[in-house]
């Protein structure tokens, strides 16, 4: 089994009326052999795991091979501009994964995938304005604290 450090939280920057199938045609045309997340949490709160813990998914450029990516359906507008659109079911649903991947993996630290982007002014956290992405468009890292 691999060696997982981190889960990121993610969210597809996609209409919450995607579906798994959506997601994998458009890992596919990116020329990805996996997808980019082992769960997916649908709006209703259905969780679709896309890909087995034991294979590396292409969540975050230089952590995958030791991360569990997961995302929640959704995380932009109308406009495409980025914006935390969990449903209530998907907020239930993906503290329950996370309690389970973290009863599996205690060591692992909850991440969203935008708090890895580099701080650049070196205060110590990462600044709305130095991250690369707004995804999951939550702070997940205060969110899930008591995970």
């Amino acid at each position: 089994m691999r060696s997982i450090k981190r889960i990121f939280v993610h969210c597809t920057a996609g209409s919450q009326k995607q579906t798994i199938e959506d997601l994998r045609k458009e890992f596919k045309n990116k020329g990805w052999k996996n997808p980019g997340y082992h769960y997916v949490v649908m709006p209703d709160g259905t969780i679709k795991q896309m890909l087995g813990e034991e294979k590396v998914s292409n969540g975050v450029q230089g952590y995958n091979s030791t991360s569990i990516n997961i995302a929640y359906m959704g995380g932009i507008d109308a406009n495409g501009k980025a914006v935390d659109n969990r449903t209530e079911a998907q907020k239930a649903s993906l503290v329950k994964l996370l309690k389970e991947l973290r009863g599996r993996y205690p060591k692992a630290q909850i991440l969203g995938h935008r708090d890895i982007s580099p701080d650049t002014n070196h205060n110590g956290k990462v600044d709305s304005w130095e991250r690369i992405k707004e995804c999951p468009c939550f702070d997940a890292i205060t969110e899930y604290k008591g995970i």
